[in-house]
């Protein structure tokens, strides 16, 4: 981890560098580890309210491109570690195996063990070669197996945040390196057999593990941070709940001034603490399918976001606000693709 300044709390603000959110000053005083709250100053941990610091993992993606640079540099020297810049524009430094060309990189679960990917390892091959960069998917990572909105039949399950995270990491070792192009085979021996406990089968992702990371951390998760999650909530009399990083980044655009707080999967936990006005904004998939839990029944999709492209969305989207009035009067949703576009408003 790059050396980070020691932290002064007393009359100073803290802010989360990945979510955004300046931690209430109680909760600052109730830590009392300076080195514990060097990590929050960092973004690699997260205060919760009784002054607990939980760690950030580090996502499949940031994990891959780690491996990738570690391979690449290698091909000079031995390597230990490496230093990749993440999706949410932290710099974080990987323990690494790197020799002759070849790496392993145990995957960084931080305080969330129970993901199921937790301790997986990556595994990079890299060799000089005249065409630019030459990016393999190899053993153990994921395939579609159909046609989706993003993806077309046969790609390599890796999002565009960590495809992008990989091959930066790739560039900058390139550079280091002095290499004009490379050739890459990444891969993921046990990957085959982790996706089985994954989702992926369901989602129609084959043979490995998807390569994800939004932010390009993996965020911790126990009770004390459920609680203080709900503990913000009830803080404020304004608040935006949303389900993931891209709906954070919008929500923060379209209602500035309001608290905008991420809950996850939690959107009914969420709902109980809400008081005042209160916007459940987001991507589809979370949103509708708390409003709807069998919204998919009959659609032949496998995904909300499939069926949110398909003719007669706006039809679906105006019943599942009527559902949502009912239950919830004073709650307002607000569906965002994922490029920021507003696809439904129940206002």
């Amino acid at each position: 981890m790059p050396k980070i300044p020691p932290v002064t709390t007393e009359g100073n603000p803290i802010t989360d560098p990945v979510t955004g959110f300046t931690y209430p000053q109680d909760w600052v005083n109730a830590c009392r580890d300076s080195h514990l709250m060097d990590l929050v100053y960092s973004g690699l941990g997260v205060l919760t309210s009784d002054g607990n610091v939980l760690k950030r993992g580090y996502s499949t993606g940031t994990t891959a491109a780690a491996a990738c640079k570690a391979a690449l540099l290698s091909l000079k020297n031995p390597v230990n570690d490496v230093r990749i810049r993440t999706p949410c524009d932290l710099t974080i430094t990987i323990p690494v195996e790197g020799r002759d060309g070849h790496s392993r990189v145990s995957k960084y679960p931080g305080d969330y063990p129970e993901d199921a990917t937790a301790g997986i390892v990556f595994e990079a091959s890299a060799s000089p070669d005249h065409h630019g960069i030459i990016l393999n998917s190899g053993k153990g990572i994921g395939r579609w197996e159909r046609d989706t909105p993003r993806f077309r039949k046969g790609e390599p399950a890796i999002s565009p945040a960590a495809l992008q995270t990989i091959l930066d990491a790739i560039t900058e070792a390139m550079q280091e390196a002095g290499l004009a192009g490379t050739r890459i085979e990444l891969s993921v021996p046990d990957g085959e057999a982790v996706a089985a406990r994954t989702l992926n089968p369901r989602l129609g992702v084959m043979g490995g593990i998807s390569v994800l990371g939004t932010t390009g951390l993996v965020e911790p998760w126990d009770d004390h941070l459920s609680g203080s999650v709900l503990d913000r909530i009830r803080r404020s009399d304004r608040v935006v709940l949303t389900t993931g990083r891209l709906g954070l980044r919008y929500s923060r655009l379209l209602f500035p001034g309001r608290d905008v707080i991420l809950a996850g999967s939690g959107i009914p936990e969420a709902l109980e603490q809400a008081r005042g006005e209160v916007i459940l904004c987001g991507l589809p998939g979370l949103i509708l399918k708390f409003l709807d839990p069998d919204i998919l029944a009959g659609t032949g999709c496998v995904t909300v976001e499939e069926l949110s492209l398909r003719p007669g969305f706006e039809e679906i989207l105006t019943k599942a606000f009527g559902r949502m009035r009912r239950s919830y009067p004073n709650l307002r949703v607000v569906i965002l693709s994922r490029d920021g576009t507003v696809l439904g408003d129940s206002a």
